[in-house]
């Protein structure tokens, strides 16, 4: 393999349904490498809360647009604490809360949002990885990232050392979210949920596709896995092609 290639920070891209682990496996997996952790849901649901604040109606598609491109957002990629500042506030919890949460769809389906972040993202997955021109780091810096969300593997990352698709059935998905929500996985709360997971996933997956593997995207089904499991499947992945990079 080329030197410059091998000298270069590893890339990681995981993609996945609600639910289907991919941010708590994305996160570990970061912080169990030493790399670089970017939720790219995140940025959407800061986008969503940007305008909000900008006072711009979501249903405004250039409004929404334009409000986006002037955001002030720092993405703080620390798998140990990752933070979502906008505008010098913290608003890593605000980004989660469910009245956020029902709408953030409006916004990360609008094509001209979606081009904004994308570029964002590759400019944050570039710079983690010492692929950017003229990236300085300092010794212990972390040099590489993992990178989730819907279409990292696709349109965002798609020449990423590993690409790896999260899936799991929607049942076993429903009560993940239902668990992690409410602290149980009983008929009333997985019904809660199903607005957020099936429904957000149905309207995503009309600007990204995130169901089914592209080519060279590794498939992890994690239905019948518990954490570790996933986890390990994932590792044992990225563990493979770390070895065929040296």
């Amino acid at each position: 393999m080329e030197q410059g290639r091998q000298d270069r920070g590893i890339v990681v891209a995981i993609d996945g349904p609600s639910g289907s682990g991919k941010s708590t496996v994305s996160r570990r997996l970061a912080r169990e490498l030493g790399l670089a952790y970017l939720d790219t849901g995140a940025m959407y649901r800061a986008a969503t809360w940007w305008s909000g604040r900008s006072g711009v109606d979501l249903d405004d598609v250039e409004a929404v647009a334009e409000a986006v491109r002037a955001m002030p957002l720092t993405m703080v990629t620390d798998p140990d604490e990752p933070r979502v500042v906008c505008d010098g506030v913290d608003i890593t919890d605000a980004i989660r809360e469910a009245e956020l949460t029902a709408v953030v769809s409006k916004v990360a389906t609008n094509l001209e949002v979606r081009a904004e972040l994308k570029r964002l993202q590759r400019e944050i997955i570039e710079h983690s990885a010492g692929r950017a021109p003229g990236t300085a780091r300092e010794p212990g810096e972390l040099r590489g990232i993992v990178a989730e969300g819907r279409d990292i593997t696709t349109v965002v990352a798609p020449d990423a050392d590993v690409r790896i698709l999260l899936v799991a059935d929607e049942r076993e998905r429903l009560a993940r979210r239902a668990k992690e929500r409410h602290g149980t996985a009983d008929a009333d709360t997985i019904e809660a949920t199903r607005d957020e997971v099936v429904r957000r996933d149905a309207d995503d997956s009309t600007v990204s596709t995130f169901l089914t593997a592209a080519d060279g995207v590794v498939t992890v089904d994690s239905s019948s896995f518990g954490v570790e499991e996933t986890f390990a499947a994932v590792l044992a992945v990225v563990t493979e092609a770390q070895e065929a990079r040296r």
